[in-house]
Formats: C-alpha cells, structure tokens, sequence
C-alpha cells in the first residue's frame, strides 16, 4: 500500500519566500541607496507625478506630454506594444530623471489564453493549476509590455448575489489563502526582474466581499475580531508570499473607507506585517470618499488618503492636484510623499524597469502556445465539479449513438470567456458544440438545436423546437447558465435563478423522457434546485475560458473524471443567503427533527416549532455544500488515526487515513481536513478547513495519507483581542466535503 504526505501550505511556499528573501538580503542595500540617490534629485512635482497614475487613452502626444515633464508614475490599459515602447521611450530618455513608467491592466484568470474564472480555479483545490494559470498569464502579458496585474482577487465572499465572488476564491478562509499565494507566485515568478514577471496586487484590502446584501459597493461592518480571523488571513499570506503591490477596496468598514482607513494600511499592513511595496487605490477610491461622506472636497480625500498609507492613485488626480497646497500648510508631511515614493520606485527596481523598460513589438508567438492551452484546459478540467449523476449516466458509453446538444452556453464563445478578461479573444474559444464534433466524428449524431440564443432569452417558440429535437437523441446535453456579464463587478443580483425561459427549457427536455445532462456554466452558485431535479446529471464549470469546450467534452465521454468541489456553498434559494459552512452555532442549533412548512397542521397552535434556527420554508441544509463534489468512481475513507490525542501548542498533529478508489475509474479525490474548536473564549465556527489533498488513484488502488497540521495553526483572535491558541477539547474531521466525515477529538494542554 503506497502512502502519500500532504505538507502545509505554507510549507509549500516557503522556497518561493526563502528566494526572495535571498534576494532582498543580498539586493536591498544596493536598491535603497539607489532610489535614496534618485529622490533627492527629485522636486516636488516629480515626486507626485510619480503617485499618480493614468488610464491610455488615445492621443499619446497629449500623455507625451505629461510624461516628459515627470507628471505619469504608471499607466493603466494600454496592451499595444508600439504605443507602450513609445510612452517609455518619453520616459526614459525625454523626461529630466528617466524614471520608467509601470504599466498596469487587470490579468485576473489570463491575458488572451484564458483560464476558468478565478471561482472555477478554486474548485480545482490545485494550487498549482492556479499557479500554471498565473505563470501563462504573466508570460502573455509582459510579451506586450504589461508589468503590473491588479489581481489575485482574495475576497472572502459568502454572498453570491454579489457578482465579484467570480473573480475570487469563494467562501473559505483556509482555500483563499493558498490561492492567493500560489497566484503570487505564478505571476511574479522566482524574481521580479525576470522580464515574464508582472507584480501582483491583492485586493480588495480589505473586507469587500462582505459588501451588505451582496450589493457592490456598498459598506460592510466587519468588527476588528472577525476580520482578523476571517477576512484579513489571505491578505497576510499574499504579503508572506513576496506580493509586490496592495490595492485598497471600495466599500466603507464601519464608516471608514479602506482608502482613508490607517488601522489596515499603517498598522496592519505596514506595521505588523512588514509590508514595504507599494500600495494603489482602486479606481477613483480616492475621490469616492467624497461620496461616501467621509471627504468634503477633492483636497481633503487626497490629504486622508496620502495621511492613511496610500501610495499610489488610481485617476481620480486628486494627489497631483491638491497635494502641493496640502503640503505647504503642513497638512501633509513632505516626509510622508517621500515615503510613498520610496515604495513606488521600490516595485520598479524590483521590476528591472530601470534597466529592462522597452518590450518587443512583433506580435509574440507565444500567445495561445500549445501549452499554453494545455494548461487552460487542464485547468477546465479540474474545476469542473459534478454535482449529480443518477444511474451513472455519465461517463456518456458507446451505446449512446445520438446526442441532442441543446442551450444557449453551447455555442457561446464569448461568453464562455467570463467575467473581466479584457483582452481575450472569442475567435480563439473551443466551444463545447465544436469540441464535441470535434471529439465524436462520424461515430456519434450531435443535434444541435440552441432553444434559446442567449440566457435571458425568454422567447419560448424555441424552446419547443429543441425539445422536438432533442426527442430523437439517446442523451440530450443542455448547456446553461448565465452570460459573462452577468456576473463581475457591479453585476450584483438579488435573483439566482437561471435566467430567461433556461428552466422552461430543462422542463421540455425532461418531458421528452430521455435523460437530461445539465451543464452548467456560469460566474457564481446559482439556485437550480428545481432544474437539477429534472436532470439525470450536473456538470457545473464555473466559465471554464478558452478551452472549455475540449475539457467539458473530455469529462462527458469520460477521457477525464471530474475531481472539482464546490469551493462556495450553494443556497436552495436566496433567502437562505448569506449561507456558508463556517458558520458559528446558535445556542439553539438546528436538530433536523424541526417541522417544516408543509408539515405544519391546519390551525397549528402557536408553538415555536422546534425553537432552534432554521427556516421553515428551505430548512437547514444548503442545496450543495462548500467541499461538494462526485467522480464517476467512489472512494472509500478508513483507519483514520491521529498522532495523539493530547497536544501542546508546540506540537504538530499528524492526521493518517487510508483512501481507497472502490469504483471502475481511475480518479482524484479532494481530501479535506476540518476542525472545531469545542470551547472558546469567543464562539468558534462549527468547522473549519485545515488541510487538503488531491489524491488520485486507480481502481482497486489504496494509498495511505497523512496531514501535518501545527496546532499553531488553530490560533484565533481571542476575547482579548490577542492571536492565540486556547487549551481545551478539538473536534476533527477527515471528509469529502464540510458536511460529513467520522467526528473525532483530540485536546490542546499545557
């Protein structure tokens, strides 16, 4: 019997962090003597231009212009190589100082090969198919002279009305933070200065996801102890990963918004986490403190920000424009403008920009490399998460001669793309009809009969037709979902349902008597309670990009087995939002033996019902929950053991299971490790994940597995407010997903 070792994650990432501490030890000193030298030269102007940056826009004279005077630090979305050579150009050789310009643009799931949304790629529950994924894009992108990436995206969203849980990792603490990390490491690389590196910037620092109602923009109340155990995290692992960049968010926490916020800039970032890069505002975050009332003017949001810790502004032009008079009434300190250029030209030397700054003009024939697309429909492949598979009608068999293609997402090119990929390219895409005809030949009939153009059609003539159709397959396949911009920033919904006449269009297949594969493609969790009820199977591929159709075509004729989970957890319906695992108890749990509503007798007398919480209407359970996802084989998990059952907060608890594949298919499962701790000086989440593993197996096939997992790693922040590992009782859980698994115990001593 083979055994397997899954170390920590942030084991894992220590090489990466070893080599740029290695770096800095050895280049640092050079470095600061350099942008010492370079900052005394400077007037005060310069310094402020260099704080400012600008979006392209199209007479590059007029940006020449402003450039040659020292005024442009950074320059956001310009992808034309000939254009970008020509602003460096402006600023190496025509500007007084020859600073390099930094040029930006949001590669968030890839620059034109692109990758499953960030939502998609958690599901792998593969860091390294992040990081693959961060690598092809950072390669793609600085081809053309792009250095600087706003992403990863490390929110933690547990609303999925709101439409940016797309371009993060989904609900849990644990997963985001291995994420965030391994798409650090993915676009920087192993040094800044290679010329395929481009800085990351996790934002949104921080709390966005918690936005109230999953309305974008909107404020949050995140009190300082939840925020630290839960939002916060992610933000520490990216900067323990080497991120060259933060970027503020937009919403306001408890009245204060994160541009003009000190605690997390100064304190937090600066000061506890040693953070010395630079940090930018999100777009016009700057001057939208005025209309979040915490601003008067353009002048008092450029002194709150500059004041706060930030750096770098993103458009709004309040810095270049009222930082001068701010200074000469002592409102702001000329020192506080040097520090926050020292930063600025920080990431630029690190960049190699002052030595590296131009980019060939050629069209890059490293754009959609073979491998390049291998790894995106790798990446496809592994987040595909099946969620239902009645009757083992998939994998699709030899037997199955007919197949109905039938949906508005089948042939939808773009849309497949998904939300915020600025620069890729329709043409490009491999859509699920053609990869299928591409993968059947003559061997299989596909009749393809889209029903509905688009996913808010609600034209029903359709829908009728492709039923027809669809009548005559041995199997129908219908594709669907939601369009790309219906999800992403401020593509909030307040409706999950599948859009348009979608679910009449799930009822008339079903109706034809044949089994019905849904798949579904789409920015977010969507409620298809009701749709998947009427499907023998669920495929759902979070917008899986350029290659999705070839790796959705391979998961339905079984060349590759589905391994995906739910990285966010489903809601039955939206009232139950927001809904996620971590949860903490009530002092009134819900016992599952609670009436429910349709159970309730006429004229019920007024009792309480069960008095624990739950509703009356949906009940206690989500529809699919986080950690959720089948294979077309099984796997069996026993003999699981513990190293002891008593620990100090030294120690380090070795978790060994055995997991067996007990099915006819070769497969990966995602192990996952949760505990609860039982007693706290504050309320504890009923679980929380620790650890996980893909582990793949044949069949018949057992490996032994064990998890690492330092008991220093179950600190929290305490009633004290003080990051710590309490004594006491700890549950455990070695499981498929958050909701089952054997419980078992062990305890923290002195």
């Amino acid at each position: 019997m083979k055994a397997i070792k899954i170390l920590s994650a942030c084991l894992l990432l220590l090489p990466f962090v070893s080599c740029t501490q290695k770096a800095n030890d050895k280049g640092d000193a050079v470095t600061e003597k350099k942008i010492e030298t370079l900052l005394s030269k400077m007037t005060l102007e310069e310094k402020l231009g260099q704080m400012n940056q600008v979006s392209s826009y199209g007479n590059i004279e007029d940006m020449s212009g402003l450039i040659r005077k020292g005024e442009v630090g950074s320059v956001l979305n310009e992808v034309d190589p000939v254009r970008i050579n020509a602003l460096q150009r402006v600023a190496m050789e025509e500007s007084r100082l020859g600073i390099p310009l930094l040029m930006a643009r949001d590669v968030v799931h890839g620059f034109k090969t692109i990758f499953p949304i960030p939502l998609g790629q958690a599901a792998s529950f593969d860091p390294q198919v992040v990081e693959d994924g961060a690598r092809v894009a950072a390669i793609e992108a600085s081809s053309v002279g792009i250095r600087w990436t706003f992403a990863p995206m490390i929110d933690v969203a547990r609303d999925p009305r709101w439409g940016r849980i797309a371009e993060g990792c989904g609900e849990d603490t644990y997963l985001t933070s291995v994420m965030g990390a391994a798409m650090i490491k993915g676009f920087q690389g192993d040094s800044l200065s290679n010329p395929t590196s481009i800085a990351a910037c996790p934002k949104h620092f921080v709390g966005y996801g918690a936005a109230e109602g999953g309305r974008d923009y909107n404020s949050t109340y995140i009190p300082e102890r939840r925020l630290r155990n839960v939002y916060l995290p992610p933000f520490e692992a990216a900067a323990k990963a080497g991120a060259a960049t933060f970027m503020t968010s937009f919403n306001d926490n408890d009245g204060i918004p994160s541009t003009g916020n000190k605690f997390i800039l100064k304190d937090v970032l600066r000061g506890e986490w040693g953070f010395d890069g630079m940090v930018v505002t999100d777009w016009a975050s700057a001057s939208e403190m005025i209309s979040h009332g915490f601003a008067a003017d353009p002048k008092e949001a450029a002194m709150k920000a500059v004041n706060a810790g930030v750096d770098m502004e993103m458009v709004s032009y309040t810095f270049v424009k009222e930082l001068p008079a701010l200074i000469k009434e002592g409102k702001v300190k000329e020192a506080t403008i040097n520090e926050a250029v020292r930063s600025i030209l920080r990431v630029k030397y690190r960049l190699g920009l002052f030595d590296n700054s131009y980019v060939g003009e050629k069209k890059a024939e490293i754009l959609y490399a073979p491998a390049h697309l291998a790894a995106a429909k790798q990446a496809a492949i592994e987040s595909a998460i099946l969620l239902k598979n009645d009757n083992e009608v998939l994998p699709l068999q030899s037997s199955v001669k007919t197949v109905a293609v039938v949906g508005p997402m089948a042939n939808a090119p773009y849309e497949q793309l998904g939300t915020w990929a600025f620069d890729g390219e329709k043409s490009q895409s491999v859509t699920p009809l053609n990869a299928i005809k591409d993968l059947v030949g003559d061997k299989v009939q596909v009749i393809y009969e889209p029903g509905l153009t688009y996913s808010r059609d609600k034209n029903k003539e359709g829908v009728v037709k492709a039923a027809a159709s669809a009548a005559r397959a041995d199997v129908i396949l219908a594709f669907v979902g939601e369009e790309a911009i219906l999800s992403g920033e401020a593509h909030s919904l307040a409706d999950l349902n599948l859009q348009g006449a979608q679910t009449e269009l799930i009822r008339a297949l079903a109706k034809t008597g044949k089994p019905v594969v849904m798949i579904v493609m789409a920015g977010r969790p969507l409620t298809i309670g009701e749709e998947a009820e009427f499907s023998s199977a669920v495929l759902y591929a979070f917008h899986p990009g350029t290659m999705g159709g070839p790796a959705l075509a391979d998961l339905l004729w079984g060349k590759s087995v589905p391994s995906g989970k739910t990285p966010v957890t489903f809601p039955k319906m939206v009232g139950q939002v927001p809904i996620y695992y971590a949860h903490n108890n009530t002092g009134r749990p819900a016992t599952r033996n609670e009436v429910l509503l349709d159970d309730i007798a006429v004229e019920a007398g007024q009792t309480s019902l069960g008095c624990t919480s739950f509703y009356l209407d949906a009940g206690f359970d989500p529809l699919y929950p986080f950690g959720y996802g089948l294979s077309y084989t099984t796997f069996k998990y026993s003999n699981v053991k513990l190293s002891s059952a008593s620990l100090k907060k030294e120690d380090i608890l070795t978790v060994t299971f055995d997991l067996e594949n007990t099915g006819k298919y070769e497969g990966t499962e995602v192990a996952q490790l949760y505990v609860q701790d039982k007693v706290g000086s504050v309320t504890r989440p009923v679980k929380e994940l620790k650890r996980f593993a893909r582990v793949t197996l044949k069949p018949g096939e057992k490996k032994n597995v064990s998890f690492e997992l330092p008991i220093s790693e179950l600190a929290f922040w305490n009633i004290d407010r003080m990051k710590t590992v309490e004594l006491g009782d700890f549950a455990l859980w070695v499981a498929p997903d958050s909701q089952t698994g054997e419980e078992m115990f062990f305890k923290v001593t002195d």
